[in-house]
């Protein structure tokens, strides 16, 4: 009978154990769906406007954090779930939503103040009235959201030169995710997966650079007006990401790319 206690006891943690991971795991895809529907509306809000517009700005940082707050609570009831050291024990389960999080919440900041959300910013979000945090935030959560913001930022960066006044723009978002790499690359010894996050950075960057320096170069030829310029850069950015795109998509080799076929656009 002892023995028999003592299964059915085993039987009913490991049932708790599993129906937990389960919910976390939904609430998990949850917050990440959501926080992508934030960064693709705070997408769409400042491409319908001049990129140079910072109430445009101000204002899709104030719909994100709306949005954002969903997620909060999304957040705050997971708070019993993960009370006490069961965080610990869940993190995996956690951790894809918490960094798709981090990446939407920093895209916001970044658009209302232009600089990088701090750790304990972020830990605030995650935290009841009384200052309380749901669930602790790790270093490694918040690097790794961190360095998913520099692709929408170079997004970011590629949408707002196509935009009347988005070349200087541009400039300030390829120098702000330069300085990111460079910050980040100090960490990578200490951040699982970190390294391979950092590859996709220095890709994002390359494209932002090699996007503003044909421009630089090929405007510089044209003795236009600025109005007729921006139309002539608007037109063929649509161009090139149409054809990088469709070169993601074929496979090709990035060594294989010509490097000129942007410049060849203007």
């Amino acid at each position: 009978m002892l023995v028999n206690a003592l299964f059915d006891d085993f039987r009913a943690h490991l049932d708790d154990y599993n129906d937990r991971r389960e919910r976390l795991i939904k609430t998990s895809r949850d917050v990440t769906n959501l926080s992508k529907r934030t960064i693709f509306l705070l997408h769409r809000m400042v491409m319908e406007a001049d990129a140079d517009d910072d109430t445009a700005a101000l204002q899709a940082a104030a719909r994100g954090h709306e949005k954002l707050r969903e997620i909060q609570r999304l957040f705050a009831g997971m708070k019993p779930e993960l009370a006490g050291d069961r965080f610990w024990r869940y993190q995996r389960q956690v951790s894809p939503g918490l960094q798709e999080y981090t990446e939407a919440l920093s895209f916001a900041h970044y658009l209302e103040h232009g600089s990088l959300i701090t750790f304990d910013q972020v830990q605030r979000t995650l935290c009841d009235a009384d200052g309380v945090p749901y669930f602790p935030l790790t270093i490694a959560d918040y690097l790794l959201g961190l360095s998913d913001l520099t692709g929408e930022l170079m997004r970011f960066a590629i949408s707002a030169i196509s935009r009347r006044g988005g070349r200087a723009k541009a400039s300030e978002v390829c120098a702000f995710v330069r300085a990111c790499k460079a910050d980040f690359e100090r960490m990578t010894p200490y951040v699982r997966d970190l390294s391979k996050k950092q590859a996709v950075t220095a890709l994002s960057l390359e494209k932002i650079e090699h996007a503003a320096y044909a421009i630089a170069v090929r405007t510089s030829e044209y003795s236009l007006p600025q109005e007729m310029l921006d139309d002539i850069v608007a037109e063929s950015i649509s161009t090139f990401s149409a054809e990088d795109e469709s070169r993601t998509r074929s496979g090709r080799r990035r060594d294989d790319d010509n490097p000129d076929d942007i410049e060849g656009l203007l």
